[in-house]
Order: structure tokens, then C-alpha cells, then sequence
């Protein structure tokens, strides 16, 4: 290579990362003013760096077969940030595509304002001053591995105003007199996730953490039927209780006799006939009246969505779930009494085999899978990110190229790709998944087919995929909704997400 087109290649690369730079506060300002969340093929580009942006662009490559560039979305966005914007959550990514593809026939203006036809000039200022006071409150009871990473969401949320506001966390006092101080490290450091993007104090006097502005108060109570939130001015609040120790409808309604409480959300599987929410399959059978819900579990949100198109297209006979998951805090350091079988022996040490009730818990969700899939369980050394094979019989005969191509699709352009993620990469392991926020990441260099049978391989960050499920749950919770653009067969409303 000459030393001249060394040179192009790196002027390049200069000439984007100053656009990447400039796209900043243009996404910023339109998270913070207007309220619309901007991605890229699905990708939230909020809050991200200049090489983050690029990645992004980069990641087009494996859907449309030519990488995107800056230099397309840049007037995409600058041209959006004229326009006073309702608030929306817009791809520019997509709309960035579609104009090239008609590249000529109007202005880049004229191109957006069709587009974005129903959130154009919808820009309330009155609406935007009053969000403070039309913030749903929201309160995290326990916060271990998922109370923590919910609270990264919900304050990395609150930067738009989006009616949505973590107000306190609810823990046991773990007797050290640095108690508070020590709640906040955890939050502001994390071995898997790395550290809290922002800045983190604690006010001692009034027993509270501030994280990037979010006043979050730190109240010690000893039951779920103790505290009165409404002396903290929480009212009407959604509980998450990701403790995992109340699961049936009795236990979990003790969070409905404390004051300012109006609804619970439990992040496990619930027990007799509370609803099991997957969100993406079955969050539009939440109703005002349904004052206890279940997230179901980590397993069950990352295969429910690819089960249900599989399902859809080519028809599933039976088959069977095995989840290679990654070690929990319900397991031992080291080999110590466990009363679940195998549980007892050294998690970082060890594979375990155990039961999980995912493949049967679809059922709640997806209904015309009941009594079709077995599971069963296997724990790993690892500390962070899962994989389950589900291997199904179909009704009808597939190839791996179809069935990839078609989850290809789905992941792209359907109303689920926020759930399922594809990735075609001969060279993925599981640490590349960490942070990701989708439900599961379908492998596709993995895909087995032959004849009706059907081997598919899916991802899932169980801690962070799960918690950005949660809080699509919250958001329809709360009737947050914004509309999506653009959309497939036109513009439509859904909870606002990452």
C-alpha cells in the first residue's frame, strides 16, 4: 500500500470521528430537550462515545451489506434537531438508508418532514416543564446484581425526563455503620459491568445516594408492609422486588399495605396465577387492574420472543431448552450446605447440573407451546451472560441459510427487535455479550438444521438483557409510550425503551 492511500485511510477516519464528535450534542440535546431517544438499526446511540457512534454505523455492515456512514446520518440528525421534535424514538440509522435509496428526489427536509409527519412541530414546552411533576415513582426493593443494574437504566433514563424516576431503594441494614456509603461502591463499581458512567455522592444526614443529579432515598425496613413511602413524598409507586423471597400473590401483597404503594413487579417467575409478563410477547395483556405482575425469568424473556417466530413461521412440534448459565449469587464460593440439590458445591469451581422451569414457564406467556418443551439447566463458571440451545422439531423442513436470513429479518425490522439481537460472527464468545440489551442474541454460525429439525443457539446477558426487559414492563406499567419511527407498515406506539 502506498504511502498516499495510507494517508486517505487515515483522513478519513479523521473526517469521521469529527463528525461523530459533532453528532454529540445533537443526540444530547434532543434526548434532554425533546425527549426522543435516537438509535441506530435499534442500537440506542444516547450517552455513547465518538467510537461507540462509529461501531454503531460499522454495525449496519451485517444488515444491509454496506457499512453506514456519519456522513449520512449527520444531516439525518441535523436536520431533526431543526424540526421541534414531539417526543419520539427515532432510527436514524434506517431513515438514513432509505433516504439514500431515494437520494435525489428531495431535500433532506422535505424527506424528514413526510417521515416524521406525526411528531414534527409537536414540541410543548409547557408539557416538557410540567414532566417533573408527571414522573411515575418508582422503588427498588433489594438491591443486589439486578436491583443495581435497574438503577443504571433508570438513571441513565431520567436524563429526558421520560416519566420515569427512581426515588428509593428499600434494603436490610447490614449493621456496618458505613452502611449507605457502602450501597453507593457497589452501585458506582461493578466487576462485571464496570463502573457507573456519571458521578455518584451520599448524603448521610438524610440517608440518600445522588447519582447524576437522582435523589434516590435509602430506606431500612424488615418487611414489604413497613414503610410509608409517603413521608418520603413517593406516592402511587411501582415496587420492584427483585429479592426473589416473595413470589405468590400473598406474599408479594404486603408491598400493596405500605402507604404510596400502588403496584408491584416481581423480577422471578410468579407462582400460582399471577401474570407472567415477557415483554415483546404478552405485554399488551397488562391492564390497570393487574396490581402484581411477574417478569418471569432471565431464561424465559431470551427464548419466549425466538420461540414465538420460529412458532410462527415454520411451526414447533416439541423440542427441548438446555440453558448453559452463568453462576448466581444463590450459589456457593466455595462447597458449603445448599438445600437444592448439587447447589452446595463451588460455583467458580464447578459445572452444575440443576432444574430450571424456563421451558415451562413459556407457556405462561406463549400459550400454544404449553406442554410442548422440556428443560433442564446446566451452572458455569462464569460470572455473567447465558446461553440456551433450544433444539426443536418443526412441522415443516428448513435449511440453515432460510432460518437465518429469516431471524435476520426479525431482528431488524420487525416489532421484536428489541428483544432478539443477531450476531454472525465465526469468533463470538460469551464476555461479548456483556451489557447487551436485548432479551437473546440469536448465533447464527451456530444454526444446525436438517430436514424438520431445528437447533438454534441464543445469547442473553441475564443481568442486563433482563433489566432493560424490566423496564419495558415498567414503561407499560406506567403508560409511557412513545411513538417509533420508522416503523414497519407505518408509524406505531410502544413503550419506550432501550
Amino acid at each position: 500500500m502506498s504511502q498516499k492511500q495510507t494517508n486517505e485511510y487515515f483522513a478519513d477516519w479523521k473526517e469521521r470521528e469529527a463528525m461523530a464528535e459533532a453528532m454529540i450534542p445533537l443526540i444530547g440535546r434532543l434526548y434532554r430537550q425533546n425527549n426522543v431517544v435516537t438509535s441506530i438499526y435499534g442500537r440506542a446511540i444516547i450517552n455513547q462515545s465518538v467510537i461507540g457512534l462509529l461501531k454503531a454505523h460499522r454495525f449496519v455492515r451485517q444488515i444491509e451489506s454496506n457499512e453506514l456512514s456519519v456522513q449520512d446520518t449527520f444531516p439525518i440528525l441535523e436536520t431533526l434537531d431543526r424540526l421541534n421534535l414531539g417526543r419520539a424514538h427515532i432510527d436514524i440509522g434506517k431513515l438514513a438508508v432509505s433516504y439514500k435509496l431515494n437520494a435525489g428526489s428531495e431535500s433532506v427536509e422535505e424527506f424528514l418532514r413526510r417521515e416524521v409527519a406525526q411528531v414534527v412541530d409537536k414540541y410543548d414546552a409547557e408539557e416538557a416543564s410540567s414532566r417533573e411533576s408527571d414522573t411515575k415513582d418508582i422503588v427498588l426493593y433489594g438491591f443486589g446484581r439486578i436491583g443495581r443494574y435497574l438503577a443504571r437504566i433508570l438513571i441513565e433514563k431520567a436524563g429526558g425526563g421520560n416519566n420515569l424516576r427512581l426515588r428509593a431503594i428499600v434494603v436490610r441494614n447490614g449493621g456496618a455503620e458505613n452502611d449507605l456509603e457502602k450501597r453507593a461502591s457497589l452501585l458506582r463499581r461493578d466487576s462485571v459491568h464496570g463502573p457507573f458512567r456519571g458521578a455518584i455522592t451520599c448524603d448521610e444526614e438524610s440517608s440518600a445516594i445522588i447519582a447524576n443529579g437522582n435523589y434516590i432515598k435509602v430506606i431500612y425496613s424488615d418487611g414489604p408492609d413497613k414503610v410509608d413511602y409517603t413521608q418520603y413524598g413517593i406516592d402511587n409507586a411501582i415496587v420492584i422486588d427483585n429479592t426473589g423471597k416473595w413470589r405468590d400473590e400473598e406474599g408479594l401483597s404486603l408491598h400493596l399495605k405500605s402507604k404510596g404503594v400502588s403496584r408491584v413487579l416481581l423480577t422471578a417467575p410468579g407462582k400460582g396465577d399471577i401474570k407472567n409478563i415477557v415483554y415483546g410477547i404478552n405485554h399488551n395483556t397488562i391492564t390497570t387492574d393487574d396490581k402484581i405482575l411477574s417478569a418471569a425469568s432471565c431464561t424465559t424473556n431470551a427464548i419466549t420472543p425466538v420461540l414465538k417466530v420460529i412458532n410462527d413461521k415454520y411451526g414447533i412440534e416439541d423440542g427441548h431448552v438446555e440453558t448453559v448459565h452463568a453462576y448466581t449469587n444463590d450459589q456457593n464460593l466455595i462447597d458449603n450446605y445448599h438445600k437444592g440439590s448439587r447447589r452446595g458445591r463451588s460455583a467458580p469451581l464447578n459445572m452444575v447440573l440443576t432444574e430450571t422451569g424456563a421451558a415451562k414457564a413459556v407457556a405462561k406467556a406463549l400459550p400454544e407451546l404449553k406442554d410442548k418443551l422440556s428443560g433442564s439447566a446446566i451452572r458455569v463458571p462464569t460470572p455473567n451472560v447465558s446461553m440456551a440451545i433450544l433444539n426443536l422439531n418443526l412441522k415443516s423442513s428448513v435449511d440453515v441459510e432460510g432460518v437465518n436470513d429469516f431471524l435476520r429479518d426479525v431482528a431488524l425490522h420487525s416489532e421484536l427487535q428489541r428483544q432478539i439481537d443477531f450476531v454472525n460472527s465465526p469468533e463470538v464468545v460469551s464476555s461479548d455479550f456483556v451489557g447487551s440489551r436485548h432479551a437473546g442474541i440469536v448465533d447464527a454460525q451456530a444454526t444446525i438444521a436438517n430436514g424438520k429439525r431445528l437447533i438454534l443457539y441464543v445469547w442473553y446477558d441475564n443481568e442486563a438483557g433482563y433489566s432493560a426487559q424490566l423496564v419495558r414492563i415498567i414503561n407499560q406499567m406506567a403508560g409511557v409510550t412513545y411513538p417509533v419511527v420508522p416503523a414497519r407498515g407505518g408509524l406505531s406506539e410502544v413503550s419506550s425503551n432501550y
